[in-house]
């Protein structure tokens, strides 16, 4: 079974920066992409930044220039370094990915993390 398990939320002032990291386990022949998504109380789910394995990224217009993802192939590992924070950054902070697991018969599937609080107050 894969698994996805977050870690680096917190508390941070305005103005200031935090680093989350997500570590894929299980039987994983190859992942195809990894993304960070978040989620305010009373909004939808929505998409922060991308990146694929070659090292293409996308992001949301909102954390453009504060936000950078990246990822280590070899550990299965991706972080979101996130610095100018706002308190409009706020969110549960959810890693996802799209993986080959073993013995998939080349097939894919998306499995998300249980998530990680952000919280940006004074």
């Amino acid at each position: 079974q894969v698994r996805l398990v977050e870690s680096g939320g917190g508390l941070v002032q305005p103005g200031g920066s935090l680093k989350l990291s997500c570590a894929a386990s299980g039987s994983i022949f190859r992942i195809n992409s990894m993304a960070w998504y978040r989620q305010a109380p009373g909004t939808e789910r929505e998409l922060v930044a991308q990146i694929i394995t070659e090292g293409t990224t996308n992001y949301a217009d909102s954390v453009k220039g504060r936000f950078t993802i990246s990822r280590d192939n070899a550990r299965n590992t991706m972080s979101l370094q996130m610095n100018s924070l706002k308190p409009e950054d706020t969110a549960v902070y959810y890693c996802n990915a799209n993986v080959r697991p073993a013995r998939s018969r080349d097939v894919n599937f998306v499995y998300w993390g249980q998530g990680t609080q952000v919280t940006v107050s004074s």
